[in-house]
């Protein structure tokens, strides 16, 4: 896991957390090679148009968050699309949809998916819609890897909502989303192509003496971290009746094909005390790595490797190209692996970035 200095505070730990860790990026990078693939790394930064107009690849396998913006997760996928160069995983708008939670929520309410009542706050002092009660939990619209949110940001009353809304507002430039908070059994759902994987759980029990109760951005980043009583206990396939397995499994299908994805994704859904299922969000570019991302674990369920895992989102991805026309018939050879992280040796395209 990372590690920072205990000194920082919170508000400044969070600025990197999308960005893939090199080690992430070389074992995709060793997963395509082991399939015969010759691998380029590409850095998503502003020359990474310029890279791809002078060097020829099949097909990129974007793992790339994008450098700023409301819609930086899309920018990669849009620069390729425009340069007709063919991309793993789902394609600009999906990825722009995803990242804003109050459109996917509206998306997912047209769609009759279950997902907890909400309110967009510009303002701080904005009235409570009358149809949300405590508790609630205040996120940014924006964001993703749990960043912005906090143990403190399940609120219990006007003054701490209000608060909450103030720090979210002025520490992300961006409207705060505030949704009902609900109290149960936390669940991720991978798909891959059309398959829904193995339900994953994430049981908090045993993070009591930490505080921490649910997802938040210091339990994904200190995950594991024993001394800070930051280690839940993960189960898949979780701890389900094969009914409630069905129903999470086709809500993160229905969630999947509702947001227009491709090749694979994840969703994160909550089991209320009284067994009712809710979409959380969903991530079109889940973590990838083999240590410590829920994605590849969902994978291991499955009986999938974490290189059978990675080979197989490449081929689904050519598999959607072919269908498309977007690529002929040949045999797929030189790959580029386009990602951010942040090293201290760039590599091919300039400087690299962390997920």
């Amino acid at each position: 896991m990372k590690h920072r200095l205990s000194g920082q505070t919170s508000a400044l730990l969070d600025d990197e957390s999308e960005f893939d860790r090199p080690d992430t990026v070389a074992e995709i990078a060793h997963a395509l090679q082991e399939s015969g693939y010759t691998v380029h790394l590409v850095e998503a930064t502003e020359s990474l148009p310029r890279w791809f107009l002078t060097h020829s690849v099949d097909l990129v396998f974007n793992i790339a968050e994008g450098m700023q913006g409301a819609t930086r997760e899309s920018q990669v996928p849009a620069v390729l699309e425009s340069l007709g160069v063919p991309n793993t995983g789902s394609n600009s708008t999906a990825l722009a949809l995803a990242l804003d939670k109050a459109r996917t929520k509206q998306m997912l309410h047209s769609e009759g998916i279950p997902t907890p009542l909400w309110q967009v706050f510009h303002q701080a002092d904005e009235a409570l819609d009358p149809r949300l009660s405590f508790p609630l939990i205040v996120k940014p619209n924006r964001e993703g890897s749990g960043k912005g949110i906090w143990r403190e940001n399940v609120v219990y009353d006007a003054v701490a909502l209000r608060r909450q809304v103030l720090r979210v507002i002025d520490r992300y430039r961006q409207e705060a989303l505030v949704e009902e908070y609900i109290d149960g059994m936390e669940l991720t759902v991978g798909v891959l192509g059309k398959t829904a994987l193995p339900v994953l759980e994430i049981d908090f029990s045993t993070c009591r003496e930490s505080g921490e109760f649910f997802y938040s951005w210091r339990m994904k980043e200190f995950q594991g971290d024993d001394a800070q009583h930051l280690s839940p206990e993960i189960h898949c396939p979780a701890r389900l009746s094969p009914l409630t397995t069905r129903q999470a499994q086709e809500l993160a299908l229905r969630t999947h094909y509702a947001v227009g994805c491709d090749d694979f994704s994840r969703t994160d859904i909550r089991l209320r005390l009284d067994g009712a299922l809710f979409v959380l969000e969903i991530n079109p570019l889940p973590g990838l790595s083999p240590v410590d991302s829920n994605f590849p674990r969902m994978g291991r369920a499955a009986g999938l490797s974490y290189e059978a895992l990675i080979q197989q989102i490449v081929r689904l991805a050519i598999e959607r190209q072919h269908d498309g026309r977007r690529l002929p018939g040949a045999p797929i050879n030189r790959l580029a692996v386009s990602r951010a992280f942040h090293a201290e040796e760039p590599l091919e395209g300039g400087r690299t970035g962390e997920h």
